[in-house]
């Protein structure tokens, strides 16, 4: 017997707490990453019509993924509403352009943390987040939601943000208060306006706000764990204090701080891209200490001609086993997804 949704939402919540369920969630999406490029970033109205058609052609795809609006507006806000140029484009996600670089580190003691009320990028996604709710019955993602060392390095140049780390850790810690204030405030936004609330995250899963919320922090792949230690504990740990709990993404290699990532106080989840970890590592330092969600989108795979998305994640399955497992994957088109979700159903 197939489980209704409410039945499916309970198994993503007990499985992110780690509790036994019979039943490994997983979801299986379709298509290339939808981006926030200028026609939807600008366009309400296209944002919305996006989301809507695309659940409409997920219709046969049968998983633990329910109908919903991601308020894409890109992993920069939090930068830009700090003052950095925020740039619209028709390829990606908007570009930020940094307002710290080597030349005038000081000029971190210049900044504030962004006022709501005045704040240009802030106002963009409160009506936003308006006009999706009262043009559609779907409920909402939060907007995208990135760690403070992400946002760090978007406000401050990259390459010089990473040499900051070893040169000018003062520097480096003041920013990370303030975007960590800035962050917790900028989510607790969200939260008071939106009324249908899907997840505490900007991803498809369904996190209920007893487990916490869901950050991105892909910076943390090209940090040593000391450094990660230093300068990413710290401050997800406020985060997940704020929020009852954090579950955190990252794309690349991450079992050399995974380690550290694990020790965060009230962390529920890691969420790994497996096609670029080792499981083995993987197994050994997290398995049973949190959720596990096991994402491998088509792309992922170097070669997808020569994978086999459902041989491959049957062998994440046996190798991972079930209990705190969720699986993530996507597939070129929504027949391929309603079809391998077919397959997924039958052994998850």
């Amino acid at each position: 017997m197939r489980s209704t949704n409410d039945e499916k939402r309970e198994i993503i919540r007990m499985t992110w707490l780690c509790e036994n369920t019979d039943k490994v969630p997983f979801i299986v999406e379709a298509g290339d990453f939808h981006l926030a490029t200028t026609e939807h970033f600008d366009s309400d109205t296209t944002e919305l019509t996006w989301n809507e058609n695309y659940y409409q052609a997920l219709a046969e795809v049968d998983d633990y993924n329910f109908p919903n609006i991601k308020p894409n507006l890109g992993i920069g806000i939090i930068a830009a509403a700090f003052g950095c140029e925020y740039v619209p484009n028709d390829v990606a996600d908007p570009w930020v352009k940094p307002l710290i670089d080597g030349n005038n580190i000081q000029d971190i003691y210049k900044l504030q943390i962004p006022d709501p009320d005045r704040c240009p990028i802030y106002q963009k996604f409160l009506k936003r987040i308006e006009f999706l709710e009262s043009n559609s019955e779907l409920p909402l993602r939060l907007v995208n939601v990135p760690s403070p060392l992400v946002t760090a390095s978007l406000i401050w140049d990259y390459t010089s943000f990473i040499e900051g780390t070893i040169l000018h850790p003062a520097e480096v810690h003041a920013l990370l208060e303030m975007i960590t204030e800035a962050t917790i405030e900028y989510v607790k936004l969200q939260i008071s306006q939106i009324k249908h609330l899907y997840t505490m995250g900007h991803e498809p899963w369904f996190i209920p706000p007893g487990v916490g919320i869901r950050i991105s922090d892909d910076t943390a792949a090209i940090m040593s764990p000391d450094t990660y230690r230093e300068f990413g504990l710290k401050y997800n740990q406020k985060i997940s204090e704020a929020f009852g709990g954090i579950i955190i993404h990252s794309c690349g290699d991450i079992t050399h701080v995974l380690p550290v990532m694990v020790e965060t106080r009230g962390v529920r989840g890691v969420d790994l891209v497996m096609p670029q970890n080792n499981w083995q590592k993987v197994k050994e330092i997290s398995a049973g200490k949190v959720a596990l969600n096991l994402r491998h989108y088509y792309w992922d795979h170097n070669d997808l001609n020569n994978v086999d998305l459902f041989d491959y994640s049957q062998k994440l399955i046996d190798f991972f086993g079930r209990r705190g497992v969720l699986m993530l994957t996507s597939t070129p088109t929504y027949e391929e997804a309603a079809d391998l979700s077919k397959k997924l159903l039958k052994i998850l």
